[in-house]
């Protein structure tokens, strides 16, 4: 009987990737502790510790204490073997963020665009300040994720359409793969928030659920099963258009602000609440802060017709708020618009407000860059 001779090499690799999941997980691990919780013997963990050194994925970080024999020497995943990038697309600005393959971020910059007509420019070159920045080649870089506003084609990664961003169209993905020289993803922003979410926020722990973004748009990001959904052309979550009663129906898909849930819970329609609350404040999440009972009561009732119709079809469970409104609003408004949901909604998902530090789109784009990046160093390391 003739064996399959690629078996031992798979099975290198999947003890390789399981031993350095574990060291970035909950290194670092001593060759005894690795071979423990990965099933090996001490013989075989040594091997592939030996085998992970050699390539420049595992250093030793220390050493432990024992009983009357030597220390044990700790292993980790050498942080620098692998970086990522990660960058958010405004109108007038490209935040970078760039991460070591452990997932600590190394540098973050904010710059204005060089070259808003060239997308492909303005971007490498953000990048690359970013990385001379933090003293990493550009060619050092194994992923990068770009969040942008907008729809983004699940089949071929372009944007499809960005009201904001008309530079963004059809081909841009493919000279940014060429320019860069690295794997290059494009993602809708608020998806990306939705992974930040579960890797870090609110969300972490729960695989079904919905972010709700409220600010200048309005947008949401649907992870089930711990995956995220896209839609059939990627235009799931584009809440802003969800037809309310009492507005108007949008009669121009090139236009956000004509959407009706967007006239009921854009900037324009919450300052004009304000004012009929005497509300006063420098900007809209400035008035949400400062708004009493009565106001926030309001701006709860109209952003529960979005989460309601959300929990109606999909029951997620879980939905966190997130964007500039619902940060401001904090679990103040959160929990005014659970309780409005309760209210004419059959479910009654728990309502919760963003946990994530710092930029969410930026932080969920290294959260996918590192997967990424992961997937290919951790399945070639034999």
């Amino acid at each position: 009987m003739s064996r399959d001779p690629g078996t031992p090499r798979l099975l290198r690799r999947l003890n390789d990737r399981a031993a350095l999941e574990l060291l970035l997980g909950d290194g670092p691990l001593t060759r005894a502790e690795l071979g423990e919780r990965t099933g090996l013997s001490k013989v075989t963990a040594g091997q592939l510790l030996a085998r992970l050194e050699e390539r420049g994925l595992v250093e030793v970080a220390g050493e432990r204490a024992g009983g009357r024999g030597p220390h044990a020497a700790l292993y980790a995943v050498v942080p620098s073997s692998a970086y990522v990038a990660g960058l958010e697309v405004l109108p007038d600005s490209l935040r970078v963020g760039v991460a070591d393959i452990t997932g600590r971020t190394v540098v973050e910059i904010t710059v204005n665009p060089s070259d808003v007509g060239d997308p492909v420019r303005a971007v490498h070159d953000a990048v690359r300040r970013a990385c001379d920045t933090a003293d990493v080649s550009l060619a050092r870089l194994r992923s990068f994720v770009i969040g942008t506003r907008g729809v983004v084609d699940p089949v071929t990664g372009d944007v499809r359409w960005a009201y904001d961003l008309p530079a963004w169209h059809v081909g841009v993905l493919a000279g940014l793969r060429e320019t860069l020289g690295a794997s290059v993803t494009i993602e809708n922003d608020v998806n990306l928030v939705a992974l930040a979410e579960h890797e870090y926020g609110a969300a972490a722990g729960h695989d079904d659920f919905v972010v709700i973004w409220a600010g200048v748009g309005q947008g949401l990001g649907v992870m089930l099963g711990g995956k995220l959904h896209r839609g059939i052309s990627g235009g799931a979550g584009e809440i802003g258009w969800l037809p309310v009663p009492g507005e108007p129906l949008p009669t121009e898909v090139s236009a956000p602000q004509s959407g009706s849930f967007q006239r009921l819970v854009g900037h324009a329609a919450l300052t004009g609440l304000a004012e009929r609350h005497g509300v006063t404040g420098d900007s809209v999440p400035d008035m949400v802060r400062r708004g009493d009972e009565g106001f926030l009561d309001e701006v709860a009732a109209r952003l529960a017709v979005g989460a309601a119709a959300v929990a109606v079809v999909l029951d997620p469970g879980l939905i966190v708020l997130s964007g500039e409104v619902g940060r401001a609003g904090g679990e103040r408004l959160a929990a005014k618009v659970e309780e409005a949901v309760a209210r004419v909604c059959p479910s009654r998902p728990a309502v919760v407000t963003t946990r994530v530090d710092g930029n969410p789109v930026l932080r969920g784009a290294l959260v996918a860059a590192l997967g990424q990046a992961r997937e290919q160093v951790f399945s070639d390391t034999v």
